[in-house]
């Protein structure tokens, strides 16, 4: 496995950001922006038109980044000499989750640090983003986080012979391979190096499925169970017929936690 780590421009910072700023999107993806950064005023953002929204956040973002672009520059190669120093502990413990030898696999992985809040990831063509507000040890644990969803659709495709556009939201193959995230960083190799793991301190998924009660059980711990007990593929097949059974329940408990 290798990774680039790179800042990628402004243009594209600004792109992805619009990506969580349309008028339906909810306020659990959108409402960062302004969290981090108070120059947007949000209230007058959302009086504006469609097009003078995008005009009026791409002005303050520029102004953003020609302060910070020293910063992210620097973030960029932090980062990637923090991935050196990590790639063979992380490589070694994906081979084993997935029995399969990662060093032969995803040789052509970006990072883009972002200004961008939200962090997206492009499955096929193995990009992410970081937020340029973490630390070297914070983006170590959100690249763990992308890279196990590359890994988990590599092999998930070779498993299932599906196409690459089921992979995405609201796809219940994706709700699944974001819950996964968590039963594989299980492996101390990994949450030892993820400051984010313990859910006290943000935790490695997203907060609503550590509420997720599936018939009396957190869905992350049968996740685990099936996960420690089962060859990979028998783990693939188990869980994703477990959330087809479950798939209404586990539904109505993402759309009421991101109302």
């Amino acid at each position: 496995m290798e990774l680039q780590v790179r800042n990628p421009g402004v243009d594209y910072m600004i792109e992805r950001v619009l990506d969580f700023q349309s008028e339906d999107t909810s306020d659990f993806w959108s409402a960062p922006l302004y969290h981090f950064y108070p120059q947007l005023d949000r209230a007058y953002a959302a009086a504006l038109p469609w097009q003078e929204r995008k005009a009026y956040f791409s002005q303050v973002l520029r102004q953003i980044y020609a302060e910070e672009e020293s910063i992210i520059e620097d973030k960029a190669k932090s980062y990637g000499a923090h991935w050196a120093s990590c790639k063979e502990q992380i490589t070694q413990a994906l081979s084993d989750a997935f029995a399969i030898d990662c060093n032969a696999i995803l040789n052509d992985m970006v990072c883009n640090v972002s200004l961008n809040p939200i962090e997206p990831r492009f499955l096929q063509s193995h990009t992410f983003d970081i937020f340029y507000k973490n630390s070297a040890n914070g983006a170590i644990g959100e690249a763990i986080h992308e890279i196990i969803h590359f890994v988990w659709f590599h092999v998930w495709n070779q498993l299932f012979a599906d196409s690459y556009e089921e992979y995405e939201s609201p796809s219940l193959k994706w709700i699944l391979s974001e819950m996964v995230v968590e039963p594989i960083m299980r492996d101390v190799r990994l949450r030892s190096i993820n400051p984010y793991f313990p859910r006290e301190k943000g935790g490695c998924v997203y907060p609503y499925f550590y509420t997720m009660q599936i018939e009396g059980t957190c869905i992350l711990n049968t996740l685990w169970e099936m996960f420690r007990s089962m060859s990979i593929s028998e783990f693939m097949k188990n869980s994703y017929r477990y959330c087809l059974v479950h798939e209404t329940q586990i539904r109505q408990h993402i759309q009421q936690a991101e109302m």
